[in-house]
C-alpha cells in the first residue's frame, strides 16, 4: 500500500518565513502540520488497521538548523511498511526537495517496564537553513487491533496545526477519550463518507510544552487522545474488542492460562528448602521473594508479545535473568511449589501513567507486572524488579496506583497505597563539641524504608574514594568546610533493618565568634529550603515518596560558656507538612529536637502557594542562632 496523500496540508504553503517569524517570535522552529491518519477495515473476516503520519516543520532562525534529526518508531507488532523523507529548500525563489539519504536503525530508549522491541528510525536532514523544512511521512500497520496508540497535542516547539482522522467501515464501533483538554479546544466532528465513518480531532496554534522538574510526567498536562476499538460485525456477529476492564481482562488473561503448567523438580526442591523453616505463609513467600531479588537479575528486553507473555519459570530459573513479568511468573511458581495460598499475577501502570482502569480500560493504562500475595485482608505487592526495596511495601514507582489482580480467572482491581513518610523515616543523631574555632561531631544516620533502598541502589558497589565522597555528601553538614574524617556502614544487606552510617567530622568557619559571644546556628541540615515551587509552574510537584525526618543535636556547652540567647520552639501543621523544632537544656547539653513529616505525594497547582508559605516559614526559623557567652 502506497504512502497517504498529504495534498490537504498545503493550506499554510504561502505563508512567507517572515511571516511565520511574525507569528511565532522567539521560536527557533514551528511544526506546520503533525498529523496522523488510521484506515481501519474488515478483510478476510479480520479487522486491518493501516496509520500513516504526516510530519512538517519550518526552520524560523538560524539556531534551528542545529534540530537535523527527527525520529519515529515501529516495533514487531506495529511493522512499518514504507517511509520517505526530505529537506524543502528555497533555490532562486523556488521550492526543491532534496531526499534525506542518511537514516539509522535503533533500539528505542523505552521508559517502560514492559515492551521493549521498539525500534527507532533516526532521519538527518540535509542543507537545512532559515526557512528551510523538515518533512516525513511513514506508514505503519497495527498487527494487534487491542494497541492502537494515543495520539499527543504537543511538542517542545510550537505546533500550528495537529490533528488525528479515523477511517472506519460502518461496522466497526471505536471509542476514545480526551485528557487535558479542560476548555475543550479540541475540535472534533464525525462525518459519513462513502459508506465510511470519518472521526476527526483539530487542534491549532499549541504552545510548547514545559518541562519541569519533579512533574509526575507529560502525559498529566499535555492534550491527548487515547483510541480504541470497541468492536465489529461480521456475517451478523458482534466481535467484543475493547471498553470496558472485563475486555482487558480477558485480553490479558490469554496470555497467562498456560504459564507454568510444567514441573520443574531442581525449582520445586529450591522452594520447599527455603521456607522448610518458615512456619506462616508471608514468612515463607517473604523468603522465595528476597531469593528472587538476589539471584534473579532484572534484565528487559522482548520481541512482539514477549512484551506481554511471562516466560516460563523453568526458563527464568535456567538463565538467571528476567523483566518484571519473568520475575511475576517465577514468584508465583515458586509460591505454588512451597503451597503458598493466595500469591496471583497482576498487571499495574507506574506513575507516569495518569489513567485508572474505569477511564481507559485500554492495555495504554498499565506497563508492568507483580506479583501480589493477599495475606489476611492486606495485599502485598512483590515486585523484584528494585533489588533493595524490602519485603512489605511496593516499588516507589507504583504508591497509589491500580493493579488489575488475576484471581482464580477472574479479576480484582485493588490499589497500591502511598507508603506512609514514618515507614521511610531519616533518623540522625548528631553530638557536637566545640574545640577552638571549630565544630567537632559525631553522627548516626539510619535510613528506613524507601530511603534507604534508594540510597543504596545509588551506591552501588562504589568502592573507597568514590564510596567516601558520596557518603560525605550524604552526611554532610554545615558548609563546604565539612570534613568527614571517617565512617562506617551497617545493615547493607539487611533489607528489613535501617541501613547506617556512623561518622566523625570536624566543620571550620562555621563558628563566628564576636568578643566574648559565639554564634551558633545548630540547624546543619536545612531540610526543603531550596525546595521553594517557581512562579508559573505548569505541572503538578511530585515527590518520589513520602519522608519523615527526625534529628536530634546535643551540643555540649562549653564548662567557660553560659546561654545568652536561645532560640524559640517552632511548631507547624498543616496539611502538606507537619514540623517541629524543640530546643532543651540537658545538664550541660543544648539539644535541637527536629521533626519533619510529609503529608502529600503529589502537589497540586492549587497546594503551591501554601507549600511556598510553609517553607518561608521552615526558611526563617532555620536562621535562628544561638548566642552563648563567655564567663
Amino acid at each position: 500500500m502506497g504512502l497517504y496523500c498529504f495534498c490537504l496540508f498545503t493550506t499554510n504553503a504561502q505563508n512567507t518565513l517572515q511571516e511565520y517569524k511574525n507569528i511565532y517570535p522567539n521560536y527557533n522552529e514551528l511544526v506546520v502540520n503533525d498529523v496522523q491518519n488510521y484506515n481501519i477495515t474488515i478483510e478476510d473476516k479480520k479487522l486491518k488497521i493501516i496509520q500513516d503520519n504526516h510530519y512538517e516543520s519550518i526552520i524560523l532562525t538560524e539556531n534551528g538548523i542545529q534540530n537535523n534529526k527527527e525520529s519515529f518508531s515501529y516495533s514487531e507488532l506495529i511493522k512499518l511498511k514504507s517511509y520517505d523523507a526530505y529537506s524543502i529548500i528555497n533555490e532562486n525563489g523556488k521550492e526543491r526537495k532534496i531526499k534525506v539519504t542518511q537514516t539509522t536503525e535503533k533500539q528505542a530508549q523505552e521508559s517502560s517496564v514492559f515492551y521493549n522491541d521498539v525500534k527507532e528510525r533516526v532521519l538527518t536532514f540535509p542543507n537545512l537553513e532559515a526557512g528551510s523544512k523538515k518533512v516525513y511521512d511513514y506508514q505503519t500497520e497495527f498487527m494487534d487491533p487491542y494497541l492502537l496508540h494515543k495520539f499527543i497535542f504537543g511538542n517542545n516547539i510550537p505546533i500550528q496545526n495537529s490533528s488525528l482522522e479515523i477511517k472506519t467501515d460502518k461496522e466497526i464501533t471505536i471509542g476514545y477519550k480526551i485528557f487535558n483538554d479542560p476548555n475543550n479546544n479540541i475540535i472534533f466532528s464525525k462525518t459519513e463518507k462513502k459508506g465510511k465513518w470519518i472521526y476527526k480531532w483539530t487542534l491549532k496554534n499549541i504552545t510548547p510544552l514545559k518541562f519541569e522538574d519533579n512533574s509526575p510526567g507529560f502525559l498529566y498536562i499535555v492534550p491527548h487522545i487515547n483510541i480504541y476499538i470497541k468492536d465489529y460485525t461480521v456475517d451478523n456477529k458482534v466481535i467484543e474488542v475493547l471498553g470496558n476492564e472485563n475486555k482487558l481482562f480477558e485480553y490479558y488473561k490469554g496470555f497467562v492460562k498456560n504459564l507454568n503448567q510444567k514441573e520443574n523438580v531442581d525449582l520445586k526442591a529450591l522452594s520447599l528448602d527455603l521456607t522448610k523453616n518458615q512456619i506462616n505463609d508471608a514468612d515463607k513467600i517473604k523468603s522465595i521473594f528476597y531469593w528472587v531479588k538476589n539471584n534473579i537479575k532484572y534484565i528487559a528486553f522482548e520481541n512482539g508479545y514477549e512484551g506481554f507473555i511471562p516466560r516460563e519459570a523453568n526458563f527464568v530459573f535456567e538463565r538467571k535473568f528476567g523483566d518484571c513479568k519473568d520475575m511475576t511468573s517465577i514468584i508465583s511458581s515458586m509460591a505454588k511449589y512451597a503451597n503458598i495460598k493466595n500469591v496471583n499475577l497482576a498487571w499495574i501502570g507506574t506513575r507516569t501513567i495518569p489513567y485508572s482502569y474505569a477511564e481507559i480500560p485500554t492495555p495504554s493504562v498499565d506497563n508492568h507486572m507483580i506479583a501480589v500475595f493477599k495475606d489476611g485482608e492486606d495485599y502485598l505487592f512483590l515486585d523484584a524488579t528494585d533489588k533493595e526495596t524490602r519485603y512489605g511495601i511496593p516499588t516507589a514507582f507504583i504508591q497509589g496506583k491500580e493493579a488489575m489482580l488475576n484471581e482464580n480467572g477472574s479479576y480484582k482491581i485493588i490499589s497500591v497505597p502511598v507508603v506512609a513518610a514514618e515507614k521511610n523515616e531519616i533518623k540522625e543523631v548528631v553530638k557536637l563539641a566545640i574545640e577552638k574555632n571549630k565544630l567537632i561531631g559525631s553522627g548516626k544516620l539510619e535510613l528506613q524504608g524507601y530511603n534507604r533502598s534508594h540510597t543504596l541502589s545509588r551506591i552501588g558497589d562504589a568502592s573507597n574514594k568514590t564510596r567516601f565522597e558520596m557518603i560525605k555528601e550524604m552526611v554532610l553538614k554545615g558548609n563546604n568546610k565539612f570534613n568527614l574524617k571517617e565512617y562506617s556502614e551497617e545493615n547493607q544487606e539487611e533489607r528489613d533493618k535501617p541501613y547506617v552510617i556512623n561518622f566523625n567530622f570536624d566543620l571550620d568557619n562555621y563558628i563566628v565568634k564576636v568578643d566574648k559571644e559565639i554564634y551558633i546556628n545548630l540547624f546543619l541540615d536545612k531540610i526543603y529550603d531550596k525546595m521553594t515551587i517557581e512562579k508559573g509552574r505548569v505541572s503538578k510537584f511530585e515527590f518520589e515518596f513520602l519522608t519523615c525526618f527526625n534529628t536530634k543535636y546535643e551540643l555540649e556547652i562549653p564548662q567557660n560558656c553560659s546561654i545568652k540567647y536561645l532560640p524559640k520552639n517552632f511548631s507547624l501543621d498543616n496539611e502538606l507538612l507537619k514540623a517541629d523544632f524543640i530546643y532543651e537544656i540537658k545538664n550541660n547539653t543544648l539539644l535541637l529536637n527536629i521533626q519533619l513529616k510529609q503529608k502529600k505525594i503529589l502537589l497540586e497547582t492549587s497546594d503551591f502557594q501554601l507549600w511556598n508559605e510553609t517553607i518561608k516559614k521552615l526558611k526563617n526559623n532555620y536562621t535562628e542562632t544561638l548566642i552563648l557567652l563567655e564567663k
